[in-house]
């Protein structure tokens, strides 16, 4: 690639990575001259893309949307990112659209970038979770864009109530995301929210939103969700709690409906290496304690639920921090205890 096609195609990538370019920071992160900035916008016009001048003290560019859609122009690092985004869509639930888009992208592409992205060998491990229709995805995140209000009828069952989060925590569906008792008795029910946010979590989409009827915050799986048109209203959004949408979900999942973090945590001393226990402690910690040894503080939605945690690492336990966690063994012990075999010998 010639000097000035690749830096053109720079430029482009810059336009299109913000609203507004001073001419002079283009300059600068091209490593050339004003005027040469010029020239080669005058290139991009040429090309059908759309770049308007922006007046004002220090002047602009800014890349609009235009009628016609211009040559796909990608540099090496966008060809490899777009191709990995798209590989790794099957732990997204949309691997069958996401091959097509891959495989339409790989068509227009030159035969450098092809051989680039062909050689890419790169797979999500697909979560088990169901997969959503794209033409909801984007209907979900229109609304979102736009501040509309969405009607929906929601499916919900005994798996809705448990599933999406840990088992046995508070889950989608579940107080305070859902309200258990109604969407036992009921297979489908009539909803209206307002959208804030459409996000992916093992393999699941979701949507963050307002519930109107219950006037509180609610998680519902998108796979369940069949869109009622047309959208409601218009609305201000609200700020989700806390602020911070990864962190309000992810409180959510840990059957919190305060801060991001399991309800009951604990502490134990493990007769186990260090090393042998990080690669199992998920979101816990491990304290190397010397030869054999090692403090595994881990968090869970209720005390026998730590204690379980704990049980699986197949170690002794030398100590068992708050007292809780110590009776929750006890309790699970005398509940194992009690387990009969279906086929004694």
């Amino acid at each position: 690639m010639t000097g000035t096609s690749s830096r053109v195609l720079t430029l482009l990538s810059l336009l299109q990575t913000r609203r507004d370019w001073p001419g002079g920071l283009l300059a600068e992160r091209l490593a050339v001259s004003e005027r040469t900035v010029r020239r080669d916008v005058e290139r991009l016009r040429g090309l059908g893309y759309r770049v308007r001048t922006v007046k004002g003290p220090y002047g602009g560019y800014r890349l609009e949307a235009g009628a016609d859609l211009p040559p796909l122009l990608f540099d090496d690092e966008q060809a490899v990112a777009l191709a990995i985004a798209l590989r790794t869509a099957s732990g997204a639930g949309i691997e069958e659209a996401a091959a097509r888009a891959l495989a339409t992208v790989r068509q227009v592409l030159p035969a450098r970038l092809r051989r680039r992205v062909d050689a890419i060998r790169v797979s999500a491990v697909p979560q088990g979770g169901a997969g959503a229709d794209p033409g909801v995805l984007a209907a979900l995140s229109t609304a979102v864009q736009a501040g509309e209000e969405v009607r929906f009828d929601y499916s919900s069952s005994e798996d809705a109530v448990s599933g999406g989060a840990v088992a046995g925590g508070a889950a989608f569906g579940k107080a305070p995301l859902g309200d258990a008792s109604h969407d036992r008795a009921s297979s489908r029910e009539r909803r209206r929210a307002q959208p804030h946010h459409v996000l992916t979590w093992r393999g699941r989409w979701y949507l963050v939103a307002w519930d109107l009827d219950r006037g509180d915050w609610r998680v519902f799986r998108v796979d369940r969700m069949a869109l009622r048109a047309p959208n409601g209203p218009r609305f201000a959004p609200r700020e989700v709690p806390g602020g911070d949408v990864h962190a309000f979900v992810r409180a959510r999942f840990k059957g919190s409906d305060g801060p991001d973090a399991w309800p009951c945590t604990g502490s134990v001393v493990l007769a186990l290496p260090a090393a042998a226990a990080l690669p199992f402690a998920e979101d816990g910690t491990v304290e190397d304690l010397g030869p054999g040894r090692c403090r595994l503080t881990i968090g869970a939605w209720s005390w026998p639920a730590v204690a379980a945690a704990v049980a699986r690492f197949d170690a002794d336990i030398e100590a068992a921090q708050p007292v809780e966690l110590a009776r929750a063994f006890a309790a699970l012990a005398a509940r194992c205890n009690a387990v009969r075999s279906e086929n004694p010998a």
